[in-house]
């Protein structure tokens, strides 16, 4: 049928353009005209997140919903909205920037240059941040017998030592779970989606991770009781979601 793309960054799906990517460092990148010159074939574009909510909407975790949130827990927060079964993208494909959603007013800079952005928390980056003061300030961490260089410090450090009874980096998973809570309870108020999914690294942490933010997401949810309940689920094709959901753009 064609060729889907799901790209990260700000992406125009009916010009084909990467306008802007804080991480790539991209601008204005004219990226079907750059694969229609090497392939005789439709092109379709959207963003990578968006491609992942796609995917797993109509193949993995979200095939029961109609209305859906996906979050992609990497090195950035990317988000994808399905509502009544259907990709929102917004104005020009603009939409569904959930990362850059401020949780903390004057917080920690963003890539993106705001400060304060879900993104800055809750991804690995903001993660692996976290865990490395922890460290410096707790130099009888377990985190250091996990890992024993700063440098090598990754999204798991925290979530191994945890596991294992030190308090602070059970603190640090603490943190992260009311980031990432508090960025889940705003698109709850806002979308009420019957089911957030989790893809990227981080949430292969599965049970110890879920378990924890699901509840805290239930204490602090609005209405509590009076509100429909809200499924966080792991994603079902993990890192081939957004190519499934890209594909899934031509049907």
């Amino acid at each position: 049928l064609g060729i889907g793309l799901g790209v990260p960054g700000s992406i125009d799906s009916v010009r084909g353009y990467c306008d802007y990517s804080n991480n790539l460092k991209w601008s204005k990148l004219p990226i079907v005209k750059m694969f229609e010159k090497e392939f005789d074939l439709p092109i379709k574009i959207t963003n990578d997140a968006n491609a992942a909510a796609l995917g797993e909407a109509k193949f993995g975790a979200g095939r029961k919903f109609k209305n859906l949130i996906l979050l992609t827990l990497g090195t950035g927060v990317g988000g994808g909205i399905i509502i009544d079964g259907k990709l929102y993208e917004g104005n020009a494909g603009k939409g569904a920037e959930l990362g850059h959603t401020v949780i903390q007013m004057d917080g920690r800079k963003c890539t993106c240059g705001r400060q304060g952005c879900l993104e800055a928390y809750a991804s690995a980056t903001g993660l692996i941040f976290d865990t490395k003061e922890a460290m410096k300030e707790d130099r009888n961490s377990l985190m250091w017998k996990v890992s024993e260089d700063l440098g090598l410090v990754d999204a798991r450090v925290a979530f191994m030592a945890a596991k294992l009874g030190d308090k602070t980096a059970q603190k640090v998973v603490d943190n992260y779970v009311m980031y990432l809570g508090e960025g889940l309870l705003n698109f709850f108020n806002i979308f009420r989606p019957e089911a957030v999914v989790l893809s990227g690294g981080i949430a292969n942490q599965g049970e110890y991770l879920f378990s924890r933010l699901d509840a805290y997401c239930k204490e602090k949810n609005y209405g509590f009781e009076c509100t429909p309940v809200v499924q966080i689920l792991g994603s079902e094709l993990g890192y081939d979601s957004g190519k499934i959901g890209a594909a899934a753009l031509f049907f």
